[in-house]
C-alpha cells in the first residue's frame, strides 16, 4: 500500500489480544469483570477519604488522587476494548487512536508522579514527624498534584503532537487492544527517528526521575528507622510504608516486564500480555492494598457502611 499522510487516514485498527472467536466472550467477561472491581474499589478509597474527616490528611489525599487517577488509566483503555468485541469490531478513528495515547500516557505518568510525591509524604512523615504538618501543609500537598498534572499534561501533548505530523498507511493494524505509543509510532510509514528520540528521552527524565526520587527517599526513610532504638517503634514506622511499597513494586516490576517483553522478544503478543499486567492488574489491585492492609481505611469503609442503619435508628 501507498503511505498516506495522517489527514487522509480513516481508520486504525486493534488487533485485540486473541484473534481466536471462541474466546472472545471470556476475554470480554474477565475484563469486564476486572473492570467493574477497579472502578467499585477505587471508588471506595474515594468515599472513605471524602466522607471521613479523620483521613482529610496529607497521605489520603494523595491516596484519593492515585484511585481517581486509575479509574481514568483503566477507563481509557477497557470500555473500547470491550466495546469493539460486543460489536466484533477492530476499528477505532484515527482522532480516537490520538486522543487514546495522549490519556494513556497523562494518566500512566500520572500514577507515576503520585508515588513519588506519596514517598516523600512518608519520608517527612517519619524523618520529621514533628514538623509534619507544618512541611506537608494542605497547600504544599495541592500544589505538588498541581504541578504533576501541569507537566504531565504537556508531556503528553508533546508525544500527541509530534504523532499528528506522521504519515501512516491508510488502514494500520496495531498489534495491541489499544493505541500505545511505542506501537504507533513504529506503525508510521515516514521518518520517526525524531519521535523515538523523544521517547526514549522522556522515558528516562519522566520514568527514571521519580523512580530516583523513590529511591532517595526510602533511602533517608531506612536511616531513620535504624536509628529508631525500639524494635516496636521501628515495626510502626515501617508498617506506615508497607502498602506504599507493594504499589511502587507492582507498578514498576510490571512496567518493567513491558519494556523487557517488548524489547526482548520480536512477537507483540507477549508485550500485549504484560501490558495487562500494568494497565489492568496494577489499578485493580491498588485499593486491595491500600484498605487491607490499612486500618484507617477499613475503619472509615466500615462506617461508611453502618451509616445508614445508624441513621435511620436515630428518631
Amino acid at each position: 500500500m501507498e503511505p498516506s499522510n495522517n489527514t487522509q487516514i480513516s481508520q486504525f485498527l486493534l488487533l485485540g489480544l486473541s484473534k481466536e472467536a471462541e474466546i472472545q466472550s471470556f476475554i470480554c467477561g474477565l475484563f469486564l469483570s476486572m473492570y467493574l472491581i477497579t472502578v467499585f474499589g477505587n471508588l471506595l478509597i474515594i468515599l472513605a477519604v471524602s466522607l471521613d474527616s479523620h483521613l482529610h490528611t496529607p497521605m489520603y489525599f494523595f491516596l484519593f488522587n492515585l484511585s481517581f487517577v486509575d479509574i481514568c488509566f483503566t477507563s481509557t483503555t477497557i470500555p473500547k476494548m470491550l466495546w469493539n468485541i460486543q460489536t466484533q469490531s477492530q476499528v477505532i478513528t484515527y482522532e480516537g487512536c490520538i486522543t487514546q495515547m495522549y490519556f494513556y500516557i497523562l494518566f500512566a505518568e500520572l500514577d507515576d508522579f503520585l508515588l513519588t510525591v506519596m514517598a516523600y509524604d512518608r519520608y517527612v512523615a517519619i524523618c520529621h514527624p514533628l514538623h509534619y504538618m507544618v512541611i506537608m501543609s494542605p497547600q504544599l500537598c495541592v500544589l505538588l498534584v498541581l504541578i504533576s498534572w501541569v507537566l504531565i499534561a504537556l508531556h503528553s501533548l508533546l508525544h500527541s503532537l509530534m504523532v499528528l505530523q506522521l504519515s501512516f498507511y491508510p488502514v494500520v493494524q496495531i498489534p495491541h487492544f489499544f493505541c500505545e505509543l511505542t506501537q504507533g509510532v513504529q506503525l508510521a510509514s515516514s521518518d520517526n527517528f525524531l519521535n523515538n528520540i523523544v521517547m526514549y528521552f522522556s522515558a528516562v527524565l519522566m520514568g527514571g526521575g521519580p523512580f530516583a526520587g523513590i529511591l532517595y527517599s526510602y533511602s533517608k526513610i531506612v536511616s531513620c528507622i535504624c536509628k529508631i532504638t525500639s524494635a516496636q517503634g521501628k515495626y510502626k514506622a515501617f508498617s506506615t510504608c508497607v502498602s506504599h511499597l507493594l504499589v511502587v513494586s507492582l507498578f514498576y516490576f510490571t512496567a518493567l516486564g513491558v519494556y523487557l517483553s517488548s524489547g526482548a522478544t520480536h512477537t507483540p503478543h507477549s508485550s500485549t500480555i504484560a501490558s495487562v499486567m500494568y494497565t489492568v492488574v496494577t489499578p485493580l489491585l491498588n485499593p486491595f492494598i491500600y484498605s487491607l492492609r490499612n486500618e484507617d481505611i477499613k475503619g472509615a469503609l466500615k462506617r461508611f457502611y453502618f451509616m445508614p442503619s445508624l441513621k435511620d435508628q436515630i428518631p
